[in-house]
């Protein structure tokens, strides 16, 4: 099978080419640049940001024969080859979520005392290290305190308040962020470049919005995407792959919530449920929809918008015509209904009634206080 996928293809090789971590990628290269390299490092964040990326790139580059000045492996010498071609036997890497117990690290441990063949260090990275046992993580603890001077261990995990207290204070620990939706788009619309793919700016937005910081997941999208639309993908093709509500919807009843045209919302709603979505996912959007036409009230708030430039115009033209305190009430309400949509014994009028109250929002100031 000659096809691969995105997140492998295009996964990078180079610490310049990790989108999203420069404060990482750029002390580690100090590090290795000043010689300052520590004996274990705890790469914590979220799935998909580039933890397993980086400890690769970083056993690839202290083991590199010709160290470039720009700190960056020479992918020339024998070590740097065996890395590309995963024939190294510098680098070990252990998934602890099913070898979490004593006798997996205990011959982890035996392994570490065997000096690297080619290169100066053997570097074990350990995966998901939360889901390690207490009695394995105690195994581990002297190992990980007192290494041979040619073992380097990276940690990796997501879930950082699992790790044992005697373990976090053995390692350097670097905290890895969520990649921004602008980032994201930036780098889909790289890849697209490269595979000879057309995309509208709006279809990026959304399948970055929908990987949830995480670029793997972009990527994954990415693909699942282009297999259902081929070379030429449109805005409408991805949201109906990915069951997305369109964004006009919510436009659509926010002018009936303003024009307080009760009819009209009720029928769009009911649109939206014979298309198959949730009440539950309704009401989130559309509760998200009110809080990003409330960053746009203010020209300081807008960079907090995080849409394709055709929408986030509507959105701006939109926030024009809406006064502070509907939003501010109508978010109340969205609110409201969607922290109890879950005990509601009828989901649909619980969520109905919610729209006819937000309907209600500009005649309920008019009335007179008593």
């Amino acid at each position: 099978m000659d096809y691969i996928v995105s997140a492998r293809k295009y996964r990078p090789s180079t610490f310049d080419a990790v989108e999203g971590q420069n404060n990482i990628t750029v002390t580690l290269k100090n590090a290795i640049k000043n010689k300052q390299l520590a004996h274990a490092y705890l790469f914590c964040g979220p799935r998909g940001v580039g933890k397993t990326t980086c400890a690769r790139i970083f056993a690839k580059t202290i083991n590199c024969l010709n160290l470039p000045d720009d700190t960056e492996p020479c992918n020339e010498c024998e070590s740097c080859k065996s890395f590309n071609e995963n024939r190294s036997f510098n680098i070990h890497e252990l998934d602890a979520a099913s070898n979490n117990s004593v006798d997996d690290i205990r011959l982890l441990t035996d392994k570490v005392r065997i000096p690297p063949q080619i290169g100066k260090y053997s570097v074990y990275i350990i995966d998901e290290v939360h889901m390690l046992s207490q009695a394995a993580f105690n195994a581990f603890l002297k190992t990980l305190e007192e290494p041979p001077h040619h073992a380097v261990f990276i940690l990796a995990t997501t879930e950082k308040h699992k790790i044992l207290p005697t373990i976090l204070s053995r390692c350097q620990t670097f905290d890895f962020n969520r990649i921004s939706v602008e980032t994201a788009v930036e780098y889909l619309k790289f890849v697209a470049s490269k595979e000879g793919i057309s995309a509208e700016e709006d279809a990026y937005t959304v399948i970055a919005q929908k990987a949830d910081g995480a670029m793997r997941d972009a990527l994954s999208i990415f693909d699942q995407i282009v297999a259902f639309s081929g070379k030429n993908i449109t805005y409408k093709q991805v949201i109906e792959n990915l069951n997305v509500l369109d964004y006009d919807y919510y436009f659509r009843l926010t002018e009936a919530f303003l024009e307080e045209d009760t009819t009209s919302v009720l029928l769009i709603f009911n649109d939206i449920l014979h298309h198959g979505f949730e009440g539950s996912h309704f009401i989130y959007g559309l509760s998200s929809h009110f809080r990003d036409l409330l960053v746009c009230k203010d020209p300081q708030t807008v960079i907090l918008l995080e849409t394709g430039a055709s929408i986030r115009k509507r959105y701006l033209e939109q926030a024009q015509v809406c006064d502070i305190d509907f939003l501010f009430n109508a978010l109340k309400i969205t609110t409201d209904c969607d922290l109890n949509y879950r005990i509601a014994k009828n989901k649909r009028l619980h969520v109905e009634f919610a729209l006819i109250s937000l309907s209600r929002i500009l005649t309920e100031k008019k009335k007179p206080l008593n």
